[in-house]
């Protein structure tokens, strides 16, 4: 199964029989088979037409339309996509059920920050990195033992902001600097990079999230609003450094983005262009197909991963004294 990207501006997607047909003016840029389909993301001013949507729908195919930056106005879902069984489960955990996982989620982010700049550490060693590294040794350990989820935000915070200030010092690409992270809007061309990534990261796992049958609004350390689908929210946590960092930190270091040709200024940020967003989805596809090894010790895509550790806090909410563990890059 595959995601459709629609990442050009002013495509037109129809449907032919099986197969979804994108074009642009006269120019077809890809045909996909629908029984291969498992949802279809449009980023921008692209238009579907009304048989396919009907059709993708009828085929439980969702439909994301974003931002040209990532950013997720909504979604169309089949009607029969629902959560009411497995939401009534999800709203009986109890608060200290809750902060629990809250506590596994925050601290399995902060060992795989903390990973990722240990295995940087040993290629360039920083002095500020190993500040860093320190840190959030510590941090992981206060985070084990907080009693609120307020503490755990605020220690996640702590953690994030000694990580960031650690990532410039692995990049070796002159053309590309960071000092801070900025997200809305995104300062320069390596946070561009950052909020897009998890911007697409974070809307597969909601994908992944609904067709578990799981009520994404509903989660143990982010607060769910009618608009902010907060599981997704926690779960993309232990993600973040594995695969959106480390992905941008290789765009740079191999010199695959180029500042001046796929980024775009304007409403005081800075995002990919139409020319950095469908390179960059390109190789934001390739690591999801990559292997890793997951807690088993077995090797599986990271697209697979994702899917496990989905179906790992399904079983949190059926049997919450199975507390739920997060993905740990060994």
């Amino acid at each position: 199964m595959r995601t459709l990207y629609v990442s050009r501006q002013g495509c037109y997607i129809s449907l032919k029989a099986e197969t979804l047909i994108i074009k642009q003016g006269e120019t077809i840029h890809g045909e996909v088979q629908l029984p291969l389909l498992e949802q279809i993301l449009i980023f921008g001013k692209s238009q579907i037409t009304t048989q396919a949507i009907r059709t993708c729908l009828w085929r439980d195919i969702p439909i994301a339309y974003l931002s040209r930056m990532g950013y997720c106005y909504g979604r169309l879902m089949p009607i029969e996509r629902g959560y009411r069984q497995l939401s009534r489960y999800q709203q009986q955990l109890t608060a200290i059920e809750r902060l629990l996982a809250a506590r596994k989620i925050v601290q399995a982010k902060l060992k795989n920050s903390r990973t990722f700049l240990q295995r940087q550490q040993r290629r360039n060693p920083s002095e500020t990195a190993e500040i860093a590294i320190k840190s959030l040794e510590v941090l992981a350990q206060k985070s084990g033992e907080a009693e609120t989820i307020e503490r755990l935000m605020g220690l996640e915070g702590a953690g994030a902001a000694q990580y960031f200030s650690a990532f410039g010092e692995c990049l070796n690409n002159p053309d590309f600097v960071f000092l801070a992270r900025s997200r809305r809007p995104p300062g320069n061309p390596v946070n561009a990079m950052l909020s897009f990534g998890y911007q697409i990261l974070w809307n597969h796992l909601l994908t992944l999230i609904e067709l578990q049958g799981l009520d994404p609004y509903y989660a143990c350390l982010h607060q769910g609003t009618e608009r902010h689908a907060a599981l997704a929210s926690d779960l993309i946590e232990e993600f973040r450094a594995p695969i959106i960092d480390s992905l941008v930190l290789w765009l740079i270091n191999s010199k695959v983005m180029d500042t001046q040709k796929d980024f775009e200024y304007h409403d005081g940020g800075c995002y990919l262009n139409n020319s950095g967003r469908p390179k960059y989805i390109k190789y934001f596809l390739q690591r999801l197909s990559e292997e890793v090894q997951n807690s088993q010790a077995e090797k599986q895509p990271r697209w697979d991963l994702m899917t496990q550790q989905i179906k790992s806090f399904k079983e949190f909410v059926y049997q919450p004294s199975k507390l739920y563990k997060p993905y740990e890059i060994r």
